[in-house]
């Protein structure tokens, strides 16, 4: 989602820095801004599409297009138009202590301090309705300022020529802006791809890669005196190696030495392809057109990771080819100016000979990526799935991951064939509480497939169905592990967004009548929140019977979820406890962390462990839901 959604602001970026390359009439601009208006008055729910299941990419995109994308386009174009305008009042010629280069750096570093407050200043706090009324105000005094700007622009003078005719760019300085710009954006995204997918699945994490960008944007194009070529081409070179190595063997190296290893390659190779943009720009008679070909570098490089990649690799292979571009780009840059003292002069030695290294080691990680000892793995939207096989005390087991996120296993020889393991054993909240629930046929729902573990729980007469987003995990569950079909109970999946599907068929008039609904959607850190708000409880109490029950499997790792669990139940009016069990490697268990929450209070196992929920309540709503105040510091 979050590449998704970078994706489309890079191509909006690029409209508009062609929008603002052409313009050559300001009150053109001050119309489309007010015209702009139109367009914050449309909400994303009343758009958004009940797609089934498969690659959302295109929805995003267009829904995003549909809501933000008009404004976005005229912020975007604001950064170089401002330069231009600048230009206009104040010869750079005339004023050579003024660069309208600096402008660049502060757009960006505003964009560093929004991204960086957002999570923690105003998310938390401020709910999204609010958001857009701020928004939409501040929005407004932009378009103020930037009509009174564009008009006293358009009075100005006009722009001094200067004696750089000679310096027009050639075709090939302006491919390498394109490379040097779509190697930056791609490390970005594979760089985010790594560490949220390989590392753990946290939205706080994201931030990191794309706050590190920009203040490399920041840095270089503030001043000449932040980047040192020779310094940067070496440790873009070096880190690039060990960030490979690293990625390679990511499942036996710990979690924060991984986690720096990646953000300072990041941050290097980026550092080294914002700095030769910077060493390459023109002077800023061609302003506009530096900017929108490195508009079109950022847009590309995030269709290849967003788009292409997943269709094409089966591993994250766009990051090792990100950082190896940059360090070929670095070279090349380095023994075009140097010609044959790159290899001759001692300090130019170093750094070529980093990058050189660079180049020859993302190469080859390429070339030999494997699949981390899967026995089979498969990518799409989602992530990468693996299946590996291995073995413990009680025999050998097959096993599903997403990254470092364990989505069940399953022991492969009989009588342990069909056992319920990982967090579903019979020590497990779930085993408990399905075990009471009234004799004779019962209706189950499941939020989360896995390797499909629930259903061998399933008794005859049974009806287990599944709500499962990832068409690969129903794949895979189907055909590398055998709980769905040999239940005993009649199995059903239903392909989609649980929460869209389950709304669907209330509108259908076809409640599902479950005498129990389990959420297993929250082991990883990027839950899905919509599952976990008022509103969607509101859609589980339809679909349970009267005294049914609601199952909430909160084992998280970051978060601690208690509060929100507690939340849903005062909003529903029912009772809610908890049972925190430990592992239980004799069943194959992990520790877990349940909670149930019904109307019916025989519905609650008598003793077992279970205890009250003690945390403050905490209702998450469509319109306000924050991690950060769940997150276990």
């Amino acid at each position: 989602m979050w590449s998704a959604c970078l994706l489309f602001f890079q191509s909006v970026l690029l409209a508009g820095y062609i929008y603002a390359h052409w313009l050559r009439w300001s009150w053109a601009h001050v119309v489309l801004l007010a015209g702009s208006f139109a367009f914050l008055l449309i909400a994303p729910a009343k758009l958004h599409s009940a797609g089934a299941a498969g690659d959302p990419s295109l929805r995003i995109l267009l829904l995003l297009a549909a809501t933000v994308g008009p404004p976005y386009f005229l912020l975007s174009s604001t950064a170089p138009l401002v330069q231009r305008w600048f230009t206009l009042r104040e010869p750079v010629a005339g004023r050579p202590g003024e660069s309208p280069w600096r402008l660049y750096a502060l757009s960006n570093f505003g964009s560093f301090l929004a991204l960086l407050s957002y999570p923690f200043a105003v998310e938390p706090y401020i709910r999204l309705a609010t958001q857009t009324q701020i928004w939409t105000w501040l929005y407004g005094a932009f378009v103020g300022v930037c009509a009174w700007t564009a008009l006293t622009a358009r009075s100005a003078a006009p722009p001094v020529e200067a004696d750089d005719a000679h310096d027009r760019p050639s075709a090939l300085r302006i491919l390498f802006w394109l490379a040097l710009a779509a190697s930056g954006s791609t490390i970005l995204l594979a760089t985010t791809n790594e560490i949220s997918q390989e590392i753990a699945v946290n939205p706080f994490l994201w931030v990191a890669p794309l706050s590190l960008y920009l203040l490399t944007f920041v840095l270089t194009f503030e001043s000449d005196r932040w980047y040192k070529p020779g310094l940067y081409a070496g440790l873009a070179g070096l880190f690039t190696a060990i960030a490979c190595a690293v990625s390679s063997a990511a499942n036996a190296i710990p979690v924060l030495p991984q986690l720096g290893v990646y953000l300072a390659a990041l941050f290097f190779a980026c550092m080294l392809c914002q700095g030769e943009l910077v060493r390459s720009r023109p002077s800023p008679r061609y302003l506009t057109q530096f900017y929108l070909t490195v508009a079109a570098g950022g847009a590309l490089g995030g269709v290849f990771v967003a788009l292409v990649a997943p269709r094409v690799f089966t591993e994250f292979s766009e990051y090792p080819i990100g950082l190896g571009a940059a360090c070929l780009l670095g070279l090349a840059s380095w023994v075009h100016r140097e010609g044959r003292k790159a290899w001759s002069n001692f300090d130019t030695r170093i750094p070529v000979t980093a990058l050189a290294l660079g180049v020859l080691t993302a190469g080859s990680d390429v070339a030999i990526s494997g699949g981390q000892g899967s026995v089979v793995s498969h990518r799409n939207f989602y992530g990468i799935l693996r299946v590996t096989e291995q073995a413990d005390l009680n025999g050998p087991k097959r096993k599903l991951t997403h990254g470092r996120v364990d989505h069940g296993f399953q022991y492969q020889q009989a009588p342990r064939r069909d056992w319920p393991t990982s967090y579903f054993g019979p020590h497990s909240g779930a085993a408990m509480a399905l075990d009471k629930l009234p004799p004779g046929p019962r209706r189950i729902a499941v939020v989360g497939l896995g390797t499909g573990t629930l259903a061998a729980w399933g008794r005859p007469g049974d009806t287990v169905r599944f709500y499962e987003i990832n068409p690969d995990v129903v794949g895979i569950a189907n055909t590398w592990f055998s709980f769905l079909k040999d239940s005993q109970a009649q199995i059903e999946v239903v392909p989609g967004d649980a929460r869209i599907q389950l709304a669907n068929e209330l509108d259908r008039g076809e409640p599902g009548n479950f005498d129990a609904l389990i959420l297993d959607a929250f082991s990883s850190d990027s839950i899905p929140m919509h599952l976990l708000t008022a509103e969607c409880a509101d859609v589980y109490r339809r679909h349970l019977k009267p005294g049914g029950i609601l199952l909430l499997h909160i084992t998280n790792r970051t978060l601690d979820l208690e509060p929100v669990a507690r939340g849903i139940a005062e909003h529903l009016g029912w009772q809610a406890a908890q049972l925190i069990s430990q592992s239980h490697p004799e069943t194959g268990e992990y520790a877990s962390r349940w909670v149930l929450i019904s109307a019916n209070p025989s519905a609650f196992p008598a003793g077992g462990g279970w205890t009250p929920l003690a945390r403050p309540p905490l209702v998450w709503t469509d319109d306000f839901a924050s991690l950060w105040h769940v997150l276990k510091l």
